[in-house]
């Protein structure tokens, strides 16, 4: 019992998130390029034809003996392409948790994914474009514009765009574009039979220089969510504590948005809904650098491109001489890290 003028017990104030030792996380960062360097030199040596390290450096260094034309010509830029697709769902996934404070946040939470996927439907469908670098460009455009609408949705009403809200928006554009691309998608037969070869996500067959075509967009939402870095860190103490720090927590939000926008927009037309990348990525770079969005940004993307390389050399590895998608791959490799990360009591401690 309270005694008489004793004030009212108060909730402790929320707590920063711990940080890791910046030495320790300069370590995590240099293993994990590291990593990712095996992981680029294997996607350029492994294949129906293995080539040799030493032709595949002879082949970098300008030679045109041998398999060199392996290497360059249909190697490096289906390499270059999943390189830049795993950076940008890595560093989405992450943004798209802290600004949802939602830890089963997706990059295609908002809708983006579903209207990428509606936007190649489209493509086929209504305009007879069957080639990557025709639909990429309708893709990124509808997935931008569904992210928008999820956005300006959860953003309407008391409150701006909360969490709660966002994820619900982006739920119900999911629904009613993925109900419209069913229906392009049953209504021609031709349609189906392109757009499912988009739809399992894949980095096989596409256009050469579709990863310097996204490369921009990709650059300029990684320099946003980078920005964002040390403003996400407050937003995760909570709106009220942010703003009270000095946060702009809707310009903060929006522009996260944003940055999920152009990551997922731009990964999500060139190579497919990649499943579990910007879901799982994230979480296990928590585990290793800690909350701390500064570090966790960088990192999530060079893990991303990890995940994707190495998925992708798994994938001609297991069914040769066919292939296997990458979007497959990272769902078998995925799934298990989810229930994992679900058994370790890790993504409830993220919703307190």
């Amino acid at each position: 019992m309270l005694k008489a003028g004793a004030a009212p017990p108060t909730p402790a104030d929320p707590q920063p998130p711990p940080r890791r030792s910046p030495r320790r996380n300069s370590a995590v960062v240099a293993g994990l390029f590291g990593v990712l360097v095996v992981a680029a030199f294997a996607s350029l040596a492994i294949g129906t034809k293995n080539v040799p390290l030493s032709d595949v450096f002879a082949a970098l260094g300008g030679s045109r003996d041998g398999d060199a034309v392996v290497v360059l010509d249909l190697r490096m830029p289906r390499t270059v392409l999943g390189l830049l697709v795993g950076l940008s769902l890595g560093v989405a996934g992450a943004v798209a948790q802290e600004i949802t404070r939602n830890p089963l946040g997706d990059p295609g939470l908002i809708g983006i994914s579903a209207g990428g996927a509606f936007g190649v439907a489209g493509a086929i469908g209504l305009f007879g474009w069957t080639a990557s670098y025709q639909y990429i460009w309708f893709a990124f455009l509808m997935g931008a514009v569904a992210g928008g609408l999820a956005y300006i949705v959860g953003g309407t009403g008391y409150g701006g765009a909360t969490p709660a809200k966002l994820a619900l928006a982006g739920a119900a554009v999911t629904a009613l574009l993925e109900a419209f691309t069913n229906a392009l998608v049953l209504l021609d037969v031709n349609t189906l039979d392109q757009y499912r070869s988009w739809a399992v996500g894949s980095l096989a067959g596409r256009d050469s220089d579709l990863g310097w075509q996204i490369a921009p967009f990709i650059a300029v939402g990684l320099g946003i969510a980078l920005f964002l870095a040390g403003r996400l860190n407050a937003l995760a103490l909570g709106d009220d504590l942010a703003s009270s720090l000095g946060t702009p927590v809707r310009r903060t939000r929006a522009l996260g948005a944003l940055a999920v926008i152009l990551l997922t927009g731009a990964a999500v037309a060139a190579a497919g809904p990649i499943t579990f990348v910007g879901l799982v990525i994230p979480h296990i770079v928590r585990t290793l650098i800690g909350p701390d969005a500064r570090w966790l940004i960088p990192c999530s993307g060079l893990a991303g491109g990890i995940l994707m390389l190495t998925a992708d050399v798994i994938g001609r590895l297991v069914a040769r001489p066919a292939e296997l998608e990458v979007g497959v791959v990272t769902a078998f490799i995925g799934a298990p890290f989810l229930v994992a990360l679900i058994k370790s009591g890790r993504l409830k401690e993220r919703t307190k």
